[in-house]
């Protein structure tokens, strides 16, 4: 489980070869979440809504690397890291 992220205390992780529509995983804390890359939906789990929002804004900000990250992790390839919002 690779960490592409770090950032104001959220990890940003995305499993080797996942399934399902393009996404990646946020921890905050106690609280996680799935997060797809394409809307920057929460589909699964809880987050902090401050936290919720700043998730969002940092991968609409980031599509493209993130969706080349996911690429790189279904082939079994350490994703490149992606730079946080700090």
């Amino acid at each position: 489980m690779p960490e592409i992220s770090r950032f104001l205390g959220i990890k940003i992780i995305m499993w080797f070869n996942d399934h399902g529509d393009p996404h990646f995983h946020a921890r905050y804390g106690k609280h996680a979440a799935k997060v797809r890359i394409r809307d920057a939906a929460l589909v699964d789990g809880q987050l902090p809504p401050r936290v919720a929002a700043l998730i969002v804004e940092w991968t609409l900000l980031n599509q493209a690397a993130l969706f080349n990250a996911w690429n790189q992790a279904r082939q079994g390839r350490k994703p490149a890291k992606i730079k946080g919002l700090d």
